[in-house]
Formats: C-alpha cells, sequence, structure tokens
C-alpha cells in the first residue's frame, strides 16, 4: 500500500524552528559549558558578575551560531530542493521525492533516524540538519496517517513507541 501527499513546500521558518530544537537535544552536553562557567565563584571570590556575563554571553553565542547555520542552509542553491513544493509517496520499502511525475529520488528508510509525532504533524530526522515534515492535511485523510503510523511503527522509528518484545512459548 502506497501512501500519497498532496504536493506541499516546507516552510523555512519551520525549517529554523525544528533545527535550533533539534540541535538543543542531541548537543545537550553543551549547556553543561556555561553552567561550569556559573561554578568558578565557588572557587575565585568577586567573580560572580564576570562568571554571568561569560555564561550569558556563551549562551548567546552558542545559539547565534546555529541559527546562522540554519538560516544559510534556507538559503543555499544545495538544498534548494527541500524547500520546493514536493509530493511524496511513501511505502514499507522507501520514501520517494517526486518533483513531477517523472523527477524525483529515493530516501530510504535506513537514512532516517527517528520520527516524531508533533500536534500538527509527523518530523522525520534524517541528520542535525535534515529533516522531511509531513503536515497532516498533506495526507489522503485519516487512514494514510494510521497507515504511515503503522509503518513507523515496524520500522521501531517513532519516538516514544518500543517494539514490544515477542516471547516464545516453549
Amino acid at each position: 500500500m502506497i501512501i500519497k501527499t498532496k504536493k506541499f513546500q516546507f516552510d523555512k521558518n519551520q525549517y529554523i524552528k525544528f533545527a535550533m530544537l533539534n540541535i538543543a537535544r542531541e548537543w545537550w552536553w553543551a549547556w553543561l559549558v556555561p553552567a561550569a562557567v556559573l561554578l568558578i565563584p565557588v572557587f575565585y571570590k568577586d567573580t560572580l558578575g564576570w562568571s554571568i556575563f561569560i555564561a550569558l554571553l556563551l549562551i548567546v553565542l552558542y545559539l547565534l551560531f546555529w541559527f546562522i547555520q540554519f538560516t544559510a542552509v534556507t538559503q543555499l542553491e544545495q538544498s534548494k530542493l527541500l524547500f520546493e513544493r514536493l509530493r511524496y509517496e511513501i511505502d514499507s520499502r522507501a520514501i520517494k521525492v517526486m518533483k513531477t511525475d517523472k523527477e524525483g529520488f529515493i530516501i530510504e528508510w535506513n537514512k532516517i533516524q527517528r520520527v516524531e509525532k508533533k500536534k500538527e504533524g509527523f518530523l522525520f530526522v534524517l541528520s542535525k540538519a535534515q529533516f522531511l515534515y509531513f503536515p497532516f492535511d498533506v495526507f489522503q485523510g485519516e487512514q494514510s496517517v494510521k497507515l504511515l503510523e503503522t509503518i513507523l511503527k515496524r520500522k521501531n522509528l517513532l519516538v516514544g513507541h518500543k517494539k514490544s518484545e515477542e516471547t516464545a512459548v516453549v
């Protein structure tokens, strides 16, 4: 069974939001650096003001660095295809990304790290900066959404879903 979507475009602002949240989740340990800087006043007197300033500066620079990176991705020629109006065909073998009826490419399931079911759609995470986003309204109905969810559970890609262990009766 093939799940077909309507033609739609991934919003650049939504991409930046998802990418920033993903980087905050995957690089959680980077937040330990400003926390460590805030511990300096424990060992050295009269450094509270400086440590707070440096910690805040590190946080702002870190967020600004990633924001600039992800904003640049939306402007690059190489990633232009990510933000064009595309149609998708999803089945248990792969995801076909179709620019036209004859032009497109295939994304294998093993390229997808995880899938998050959000309030308004599915977010497929391919890497730190590559995503596919499928709002629920691009599917041909509720059955398509349920079928996609079933495929994702079988592939063990849906976040929060653990594959149940089968017990053998001896």
